[in-house]
């Protein structure tokens, strides 16, 4: 009873536990050790060559990095399948941020700071977009989430959604006995709203061109030359915009968290597999022509 009681308690830590701390920044240390080796081998190589892929430190750093991208590429396939303890998601996705960093010194140290306009000097180009664009992705996922959740709040993005049908619904049947004109302003907000629109709307969360925006700035002149009885409807349906106002700004600050969640992929995945690519190009040159 005690020893499930302990497993419990131990799953429940390592719930909240960040990937970032995951095992007690055990990746952190694998390859921390890795990149002190690393510099080691080369500052102890024969001085009597010069330093550089072509040497025996070269090759077998060569090697540790091939096989460190390759390893660190099967995450995508690997996030499939979601498990607990020791090969759980949350360890391989600490493994390959910290393993994916300890890249930039052994990668580096592989080449002996020899770069050209050549296949291995790109290869070389295309690790750094990857670990660039993946460092990206550490900070969004380490830093939004806590944000996404905090604008939501206790609704979901269907209840926003939801929310924001049911406004609509009461400014339309607000607007029944409206003349021609102002209903016209009622029609705006009602058919020309876009809630998320384009990829690069959506990433850069400008959405001043609501049309919701734009009904409310023309109904408050034609408030001052309606009607008592329609002065009185337009004044709910301004009510009823800027209430739908604050639930699109809530909607689109989602859709602007998710998608930058998303859009980092957009370049990590291409240059993953074009890295991959000039990587086995890299490989085959070298064993055919060296």
């Amino acid at each position: 009873m005690a020893g499930a009681k302990a497993q419990t308690q131990r799953r429940k830590r390592a719930t909240h536990e960040s990937f970032l701390r995951h095992g007690g920044f055990l990746f952190l240390k694998i390859a921390t050790a890795l990149c002190v080796a690393a510099v080691a081998a080369y500052l102890f190589q024969d001085k009597r060559l010069p330093p550089g892929g072509g040497t025996l430190v070269g090759y077998t750093l060569g090697a540790v990095g091939a096989l460190l991208i390759v390893w660190l590429a099967l995450l995508g396939l690997r996030k499939r399948a979601i498990t607990d303890g020791h090969y759980s998601l949350k360890a391989w996705v600490s493994a390959h941020v910290y393993l994916g960093l300890s890249l930039l010194v052994i990668v580096t140290l592989h080449t002996g700071f020899h770069f050209g306009w050549n296949v291995h000097t790109l290869a070389y180009a295309l690790m750094l977009l990857v670990v660039a664009s993946g460092a990206v992705g550490v900070w969004a996922y380490a830093t939004l989430p806590k944000t996404l959740s905090d604008n939501r709040g206790e609704q979901t993005r269907k209840q926003l959604l939801a929310q924001i049908t049911s406004l609509d619904e009461a400014m339309l049947e607000a607007a029944q006995s409206l003349p021609r004109a102002d209903a016209e302003i009622v029609r705006i907000s009602l058919e020309k709203t876009v809630i998320g629109g384009g990829y690069w709307r959506r990433v850069a969360g400008r959405w001043d061109d609501c049309a919701n925006l734009v009904a409310i700035a023309r109904l408050q002149p034609a408030i001052q030359t309606a009607s008592a009885s329609d002065a009185a409807a337009l004044r709910t349906i301004d009510e009823l915009m800027r209430r739908k106002a604050e639930a699109l700004a809530r909607a689109r600050t989602q859709i602007h968290i998710t998608a930058l969640l998303e859009g980092w992929l957009f370049v990590h995945l291409p240059s993953t597999f074009a890295l991959l690519a000039a990587l086995t190009a890299h490989i085959v040159s070298v064993f055919l022509y060296w």
